[in-house]
């Protein structure tokens, strides 16, 4: 009975019923699959960057403004014998800054912060900044103090600003 099914007869014919796909086809696709994935990385990784460089400015503002209610209330480290002048926000070096309480003669650190290693620190050109004590204002004068943030292998740059009433944007 098998042997009946498998000859033709002259009423019938043979159709080719393979279905799959073709090796150019499969290469088609996997060259498409590439590219899509190959322009989405690229995408991700330049967001990942930009992304790294807007936490590190937010970084410095939580900084500038922890120093600025520091010394807005007035509050003596441990070891500030003295009367307190103010908070400075030290810039010293292209890779790191310092919070430091001005105890007049005497300055006492009280956090040090390193940059991520992609990121460098433009010094600003009044350096330190100094909040003073109890809403006395800054050392800024009329101008913005300005604080820029570079991101090395990119052309990215963040600014953080200071206006001369106190404001931290």
């Amino acid at each position: 009975m098998s042997n009946d099914k498998l000859q033709k007869d002259s009423t019938t014919s043979y159709t080719n019923n393979k279905s799959g796909y073709t090796l150019i086809e499969i290469l088609v696709s996997l060259t498409i699959i590439g590219i899509v994935f190959g322009f989405g990385y690229a995408s991700y990784r330049d967001f990942s960057r930009r992304q790294a460089l807007k936490d590190a400015a937010k970084i410095v503002q939580g900084d500038l403004r922890f120093a600025q209610e520091n010394a807005i209330a007035g509050q003596k480290p441990a070891g500030c014998s003295t009367t307190l002048v103010g908070y400075n926000f030290n810039v010293y070096s292209t890779s790191a800054y310092r919070i430091e309480a001005d105890c007049g003669s005497t300055t006492i650190t009280v956090k040090d912060v390193t940059v991520p290693s992609d990121i460098t620190l433009v010094i600003p050109s009044l350096n330190p900044l100094l909040f003073k004590v109890l809403g006395q204002g800054t050392n800024i004068g009329s101008s913005n103090w300005e604080l820029l943030l570079n991101q090395t292998g990119t052309l990215n740059q963040a600014k953080v600003i200071v206006t001369s009433g106190g404001e931290i944007k």
